[in-house]
Parts: C-alpha cells; structure tokens; sequence
C-alpha cells in the first residue's frame, strides 16, 4: 500500500466517542470529525448546552448523547446506528483521590466504568463494527504498568483494559475488527488539573516527562487517527504509549 493524500481521511465513516463530551476522549472527536467522519459523542450531562464555556470540551458539529456508562442499562437503551458504525472510542475514565479508591465501594465504582463497562460497550457494538470491518480503540494510562499510589482502582483498571485489548484484539481481528488501545502519560485535562493547577506538583510532573512539556488530547488523538487508519492495518492488541517518554 502506498500512502497517498487521502490515506488518513475518515469521510464516509460513522464513529462513536464514549466519554466524548471533554478531554482526551473530545480531542479525539474533533479531529475525526475534522477528517470528514460523522461523529456521535456520549457524555453525562443532559444536553450539550451543560458544556458551554467549559475548557477542554468542544461539541461544535458532533452528535450529543446522554449515556452513564456506569449504568448498564443506559449502554443497552441508547441510540443505534441505523447507518452502521466504523470507528468505536472508549475514552470514558474515573479517578477518586485522598484514597478514596481504598473503600470497596469506590473500589467497584471506578472498575465498573473504567473496566467493566468498555467491554460492555465492545459488546454491545461488536456486531455493527464486524459488519463494517471497523475498529476500536481503548484508552488506557501509564497507570496500568507503573504504581499510582493513591489510586488501587484507576490502576488496576487501567492494567485490565490494556490485557482486555489485548485479547479482543486477537479474537476479533479473526472477524475483521481491530481493536488496539492508548496509554497517556500526564495530559493537560479536566482529570489531571489536580496535579497541573499546582505548581509545585505541576513542576515535579514535569521533571519526569522527557520531552519536558504536559500532553495535549492532540497528542493522543493523532495516535487514534493513525490506529484506525489504513497506516496501522497491520496492528492490532496493541497498546501505544503516549508519555513524551514519562515512562522511561
């Protein structure tokens, strides 16, 4: 294959962002809508209005839907893709700090969203992507290979969706469907601001980044561009890390 102008384009492509309504999971629906796909985001709030003005979510020209991931029942009741669907992002992520994640309770909470519920959302999509030849892709953290110490659940979680990756990309690409997954490192979002709005903490972060400068959702974007592109056609079960070399 070679690569020509239009090899990253995404015209004609129906796509779903869950967890697509702020930061790394928005940064990755605009710019699949900016290379011509159709793309429906789910989110929390009740309408896309509830975003305005807020940094780091942008809905201009995506298709908005309420759906609460950590309700099965929502995943199951939301809207279908009459059109088909191509492209499947599982950006949806939860973080409790001050040990929080500890308690069983808050343990189970953020597994059940960051865990459970994207194979729910695999599933529940699997058989419209087959028919498309379509692919998914999983974000993850450097969380899953290095101790977050506060948070047992985010890591844990995080580890679990990179071996879930792993083996749905196996079993899926059988059928045509790749399924590959990203690790950020520390990017400027909303989930981050608790090390980023201080300075202190906000300096020390920096000095174990390499390239010496916090991740944009651009950073992680372009890599999902390129994983659901004719580019990556020969991948799949792979988890790219996207630190600016944090993990190193």
């Amino acid at each position: 294959m070679q690569a020509g102008p239009d090899i990253l384009s995404l015209a004609g492509k129906q796509a779903l962002v869950v967890g697509g309504s702020s930061g790394i999971g928005n940064g990755i629906a605009q710019l699949y809508r900016g290379q011509g796909a159709s793309v429906r985001v789910w989110g929390t709030r009740a309408a896309a209005s509830d975003y305005d003005g807020e940094t780091g979510s942008d809905l201009t020209g995506l298709d908005y839907e309420r759906v609460d991931v950590a309700d099965p029942a929502a995943i199951e009741a939301a809207r279908d893709f009459p059109q088909g669907l191509d492209l499947l992002v599982l950006a949806q992520g939860a973080v409790v700090y001050r040990r929080q994640e500890f308690e069983m309770e808050t343990f189970r909470r953020v597994v059940d969203i960051n865990l459970v519920s994207v194979m729910h959302c695999a599933t529940r999509f699997y058989p419209l992507l087959r028919k498309r030849q379509g692919s998914i892709i999983v974000i993850s953290s450097i969380g899953a290979y290095k101790s977050v110490i506060g948070n047992p659940a985010y890591a844990a979680s995080k580890a679990g969706v990179v071996g879930l990756t792993r083996t749905l990309g196996d079993a899926w690409a059988r059928e045509g469907v790749r399924v590959n997954g990203i690790a950020p490192g520390m990017i400027a979002t909303k989930m981050t601001a608790v090390t980023t709005d201080h300075p202190d903490r906000l300096r020390a972060a920096l000095d174990t980044i390499s390239l010496g400068r916090l991740g944009l959702p651009e950073d992680v974007a372009n890599t999902a561009l390129y994983l659901v592109s004719p580019l990556a056609s020969y991948v799949t079960g792979q988890t790219l890390i996207v630190d600016g070399g944090r993990s190193l």
